[in-house]
Formats: structure tokens, sequence, C-alpha cells
């Protein structure tokens, strides 16, 4: 989302370095100024961020505690909540801190669906969720080694602008879903085309209304250059759909996951019952050596990457990559990112990682960790607050990802080759396959395959840093585990 390419914006611009000193500690500690933001922006991002990941807080309890494992076994929702918020507050607390980069984590959908569908029923819930505490420590051991970085700085600078624009349209694609404005043709209408405009290809309802006027309103702000622009769409669109709830008394399936009504009791206390429940090596007795290795592996490869393509598309948006390309201090935050995949695995949460909802915030304005130590300071009031925190409906909040889709796609795209076909076709793979697929991680993955098929095709094998090669034959064999029978 770039201010010179976008002179209709809320955003700031890129950062400066100040004729101002900084104001005092806190300005010195996360380089508020030298970034070329405020305290106020930075509180304004950290703000955002939490509302249009809030649903996380909704979503994981109804993912996990919808499966069962192999003992029929149910996970509460009630402490799946306070182990979504827990989990989500600490690391991303531990982000703003020591990453000091303005990015959010939760539990992550992706792993979270791998864990309920793909483990659970092999083995008993301690043990899936051991399985995840594993993988966040290969994590931490290949960031330890160097190898991580190695890997994230092996990536042509063309094929990381294609990450940061797949994930604009994928974050994009995701407002439009969850808000109800695009919605799945069930599979009973026998067609090959999987998306529809609203219901039965018709937009009706006011929940879809509040997503249009909303997403009008978001738009205008940012035009106006209104700072707080999707904060203030969010929170004014949140009161208009609890003013139409009230009035109208909509079903619940209406909104989907979260009714816009004020709670009777907004104070809820946290249930811890389900932290420190993880039995480290028992799922490996259940399904055996090998397959417990590629169950480990999946989640690896799904946080190593969907993590990796949210870093440098958020610090992308955010201005904060060198000429090069590449992110100052990154081991750093993929150490966080991998203690937080470890961690939602002990709070039986599922693996945490990076959010590409962090883009709202950096569309507020946020440059620096301080950013997410509002974020994360949030989801530590919501252990209490939850009735409160998620009241915002999804056609409240996704307006913002909608906008800042676009905002992320006008800046990276003009840095792409596109005469060099070698890196535009991957490119095109990566930014296609994302939104396509409904996976971050399979964007990276086909990308990377073909820029180096087809550098060799080209006669240019020895272009193609050794890491790449690594990688790509890491993802040829993740994709073909199915047909081999070993997944």
């Amino acid at each position: 989302m770039s201010p010179q390419a976008q002179p209709a914006t809320a955003s700031p611009e890129p950062p400066q370095h100040s004729p101002q000193p900084p104001a005092g500690a806190l300005d010195r500690f996360f380089r508020i100024s030298e970034r070329g933001s405020t305290l106020p922006r930075e509180i304004r991002g950290g703000v955002a961020t939490f509302f249009t990941m809030a649903y996380i807080l909704v979503l994981n309890p109804i993912i996990l505690a919808s499966a069962t494992d192999m003992n029929g076994a149910h996970l509460s929702s009630a402490q799946l909540v306070t182990a979504t918020a827990l989990t989500a507050g600490l690391t991303t607390l531990l982000m703003g801190v020591i990453g000091n980069v303005p990015i959010g984590l939760a539990a992550g959908l992706g792993v979270n669906t791998i864990v309920a569908l793909q483990l659970a029923p092999k083995m008993t819930w301690p043990d899936a969720m051991g399985m995840v505490v594993l993988a966040g420590f290969a994590i931490m051991l290949l960031v330890a080694t160097g190898l991580r970085e190695r890997v994230m700085n092996a990536v042509p600078l063309g094929l990381r602008k294609a990450i940061a624009i797949g994930i604009g349209l994928f974050i994009a694609l995701v407002g439009l879903v969850d808000s109800g404005f695009v919605t799945r043709i069930p599979d009973a209408a026998h067609t090959t085309v999987p998306l529809q405009l609203g219901v039965g290809g018709h937009l009706h309802g006011w929940p879809v209304l509040i997503f249009i006027v909303g997403l009008l309103l978001t738009m205008a702000l940012v035009v106006r250059k209104v700072p707080g622009a999707i904060l203030i769409s969010i929170a004014v669109m949140t009161a208009a759909a609890v003013i139409i709830q009230n009035f109208a008394d909509l079903a619940p399936e209406n909104w989907g996951l979260t009714v816009p009504a004020w709670p009777g009791n907004p104070v809820a206390s946290p249930d811890f019952g389900l932290v420190g429940h993880v039995s480290l090596f028992g799922g490996f007795s259940k399904v055996g050596v090998l397959t417990g290795i590629l169950f480990v592996f999946t989640v690896l490869m799904s946080c190593f990457f969907d993590a990796m393509g949210t870093i440098l598309g958020v610090a992308d948006e955010a201005h904060l990559l060198d000429e090069k390309g590449d992110l100052p201090g990154i081991n750093k935050v993929l150490m966080i990112d991998g203690i937080a995949t470890a961690a939602g695995g002990a709070t039986s949460s599922s693996a945490n990682t990076c959010f590409v909802e962090s883009t709202a915030g950096v569309g507020e304005g946020a440059r620096t960790g301080f950013a997410s130590v509002v974020t994360g300071a949030l989801f530590m009031v919501a252990l209490f607050l939850t009735p409160l925190a998620t009241m915002v409906p999804a056609q409240a909040a996704t307006p913002a990802l909608v906008t800042v889709g676009f905002l992320i796609l006008a800046n990276s795209i003009k840095d792409i080759d596109w005469t060099d076909y070698t890196i535009a076709m991957p490119a095109f793979l990566t930014i296609a396959m994302m939104p396509f697929t409904y996976s971050i991680t399979n964007g990276i993955g086909f990308g990377f395959i073909a820029f180096c098929l087809l550098r060799v095709a080209a006669g240019r094998a020895r272009t193609v840093p050794i890491p790449m090669y690594c990688v790509a034959a890491v993802f040829a064999f993740y994709y073909l585990m199915p047909a081999l029978g070993l997944l």
C-alpha cells in the first residue's frame, strides 16, 4: 500500500528520518519517529488489527470443538476461547516487544483444520497438540541454524512481490467470502463454478448491505485521507449492525459466526483447563514413526511458508524492507513465529502464526511493534471480555480486508519484471494460486517449483540459489505425498 503510488490513501508517508528527536524512551525503544510513525497511528493500527483478527476467537473454537479425537472426545468451546485469546495475546506481545514489527499472531486457520481433521481422528487431543509443539520446535531449530532466513533471502525479489500481491488478493477474497458478498455454490448444484454473488446470484438482506456500505465508506475515507479510516469504518458499521439487529431481530445465521448484539454480561471468567494438556510423543505410538513424522512435517510446512509470505507481505506494506527486499532483524521475527507455533500446541489452541489481517493495522499507519503490543494487550483483555470483543460482525470488519487487498496489489505489481518469463510466469502462478486454492502455502509452493523448472529450461540453472532448489523439492514431495500413499 504505497502512498506515493496511491495519493488517495489514509496511510502515512513511507518512513523517513524525522527532523525532530524522539520524544521519549517509548519512542526510542520502538523507533516510532525513526520509522515515520506516531504513537496515535500505532495505537489505531493495533486496534484495527485486533478487530480484523478478533473473529479467530469465535472461529478457532468452532473448528476444533466440532472435531473428535480417536476416543470420540471433544474439546470445550469455553476453554478453547480462553486458550485462543491467551496464546494470541502473549505471542503478539512478544512479537511487538522483541520483533518490533506490526504483526499480530493467532491460531492459523489452515493449521487448525489439519489438526482437527487429520491428526485428532488418529490419536488423542493431547497427542495431536504434541505434534504441533514438535513442529514449533523444528521451526525454531531451522531459525537457530540460520536455514530459515537463508531460504527466505534466496527468494527472488519478483517472487517476493508476487507473494505480497497474492496475499492481497487472498485477503480480499477472504473479506468477500466472510461477508457473504460472495458465497460457495453447493456441490448439489453439480456445477464447475465454485463461487457466486450473494445467494443464488443475488444480494439481499441487511448483513450484506452493512458490508457494501462499509466498503464504500472505507474507500471514501481512504480517498479523503481521513486518519483512522479503517477503524472508523469498523466502528460505524458495527454500531449500525447492532441497531439493525435490535430493530429487525434477524436470525443469527443471517450474520454468520458473530451476531452484532450488545452482550447482556460482557465479562466472562477465563477457563485455562486446556493449557498444558500435551503429549509430545504419544502420537507416534498411535500412528507409527513415519506417519507421525509426516504429520509434523505437514504442520511445519503450513506454518513455515504461510508465515513467510505474511511476514514479507506485511513488512513490505509497512515499508520495513531494505533496498534488497530483506527485513532487517528477521531472525527475531522468525523465532517468535516458531515459538508461537509451539505455544499454540501447548495451550491446545493449535499452531499460532502471523496473520495477514495485520495489513489492516498497517493501513492505519502502524510501522512498529508498539502496534502489536496494543493488539496483544487487547487479546489479553478479551480473556475477560470475550462477549464484547466478538460483537463485531464479519460484515463490519471485512471491508478493511478488501480495501487493503487493493492497496497491496497497487504497491507491488509494478516491481515485477513481466518481460522475463522465468520470473513472470512463476509470479503469476504465485498470485493466482493463493486466492484460487484458498491457501498462501499453495501459491508459494507452485511459484517456487515453476521458477526452478523454468530457469533450468531456459539454461539458467546456475542463477537459482541452492535453497530454492531444496525448497522446491520439498514442496514437490509435499504435493506427491497423497499420491504416494504417505498421507
